[in-house]
């Protein structure tokens, strides 16, 4: 299907015609958190890092920059690839100014961690919404490690972080399941003497603990507890990215629920601790069939192909939400077009993404006609027919592609506003979806 003729170059809306099928062989762009990490721990490696398939998105270009600010020598990107000239543990240089971070949550949270063991002081500072995420879970964990951090009087950024301080190992059993959490503190304890370990409630991702061992540092693991010894060495190595599943989830989404669809997904990341959304869908009855799979970087890999499926509501298992945390917009839309009520508890933690994840998409798919109830740390979702209509992303990139998929099945056309940070996860989207089959455009 052709995009309908473009009639605004105002980024700032889609407008997506009702109907059509998603069809053919997709290849997303590279997962963004491994993209990050992937530059972090390059910079302080000693040696040449290369890395393929980096994803060229705003948030991980923020994470790029900030280290090139830092004195650290990076070509690229160019194609997904980028080479960085390591300048070990301990060479970073003071940056000039604050680093600006964007829209990156998981930039601002894991550099504190790595910023609390430099011998200079940072500033972090990033965009509105930024400015309003929370992040004492992180600043309170390493000031026991002997960190000093300052935030606003909320707990938010922009966070000053103290250099010369002298950290020390712990233990830290973390309250919430958090990847972001997890990484900060493994950052951290590279600077700190003894050991430190993190104690998951619930499994996260666990690209960190790849990563550091791919660059040559020892990292533990007993159970729920990851641990690392201070003062170690990373080596520079080549890194090759995967594609997104969480960017990958929306066109999973839309095969789903589009009559007649049938996408395959090429080289997609399948790190068991990020594949909720394959098992989720499954327990509501999509088809969808693993192939091709590998491994690439210590990271397994596959193809996924996702056909046209008659969906039913379900309870969604609670330890499901930690291994789909990024997908639930997309998975929201999913239950929209499913038989039945779907039940999610336990999510708290969508209520301070880039936005109140719960809220922007429980007023959306009200607007598109759904009974959609909010709940403190969930919602109840009862499937029904989407209609066409306006809905607000505030500015949040899942949303927006979230709703973006929804048209497949809408009586009408869907307008979505405020997509401009599409662009912090999902470069090229637009292009993709249309080629795909959809039938969207800029908008005004």
């Amino acid at each position: 299907m052709q995009p309908i003729e473009e009639v605004s170059q105002d980024t700032m809306a889609f407008v997506v015609a009702p109907g059509g099928a998603l069809r053919g062989r997709l290849r997303v762009p590279g997962d963004k958190s491994i993209s990050h990490r992937a530059i972090i721990l390059g910079a302080l490696a000693e040696g040449i890092t290369q890395i393929t398939g980096f994803l060229e998105g705003e948030d991980t270009l923020a994470t790029l920059q900030a280290f090139r600010d830092l004195g650290v020598s990076i070509e690229g990107p160019e194609g997904g690839r980028v080479k960085i000239h390591g300048v070990g543990l301990q060479g970073l240089r003071a940056p000039e100014e604050p680093l600006y971070l964007g829209n990156s949550g998981t930039s601002v949270r894991l550099l504190a961690g790595l910023f609390a063991g430099q011998s200079f002081d940072v500033i972090l500072r990033g965009d509105e919404s930024l400015s309003r995420r929370p992040m004492r879970r992180v600043c309170d964990p390493l000031a026991r490690m002997g960190a000093f951090i300052e935030t606003t009087a909320q707990g938010t950024p922009p966070l000053h972080i103290h250099g010369g301080q002298s950290l020390y190992g712990i233990e830290y059993a973390m309250p919430m399941a958090s990847a972001q959490v997890k990484s900060s503190l493994l950052l951290a304890g590279l600077y700190a003497s003894g050991r430190t370990c993190v104690v998951e409630p619930a499994p996260t991702r666990d690209h960190s603990e790849r990563m550091l061992a791919g660059f040559g540092y020892p990292v533990e693991r007993e159970g729920a507890k990851v641990c690392i010894q201070g003062g170690g060495t990373l080596h520079g190595t080549v890194v090759e990215i995967p594609a997104d599943i969480s960017s990958a989830a929306f066109f999973m989404v839309g095969a789903a629920i589009g009559k007649g669809s049938d996408v395959l997904l090429e080289h997609v990341g399948i790190n068991p601790t990020r594949t909720g959304i394959i098992d989720i869908l499954r327990r509501m009855g999509a088809e969808i069939e693993i192939k091709e799979t590998g491994v690439v970087g210590g990271e397994p890999v596959a193809a996924i192909r996702v056909r046209a499926s008659r969906l039913h509501g379900i309870n969604i298992p609670e330890d499901l939400v930690p291994l789909a945390i990024d997908e639930f917009p997309a998975l929201f839309i999913a239950a929209a077009c499913a038989e039945g009520e779907t039940v999610l508890a336990g999510a708290g933690e969508l209520r301070v993404k880039e936005s109140d994840r719960i809220q922007v998409m429980a007023d959306g798919l009200q607007a598109l006609g759904i009974s959609a109830q909010p709940t403190a740390d969930g919602i109840i979702i009862q499937g029904g027919e989407l209609q066409g209509g306006e809905v607000h992303s505030h500015g949040d990139h899942r949303c927006a592609m979230a709703f973006a998929m929804a048209s497949l099945v809408a009586k009408g056309p869907i307008i979505i506003r405020d997509c401009a940070n599409v662009a912090t996860s999902f470069p090229g989207f637009l292009e993709l979806a249309c080629g795909a089959g959809l039938a969207i455009r800029h908008g005004k």
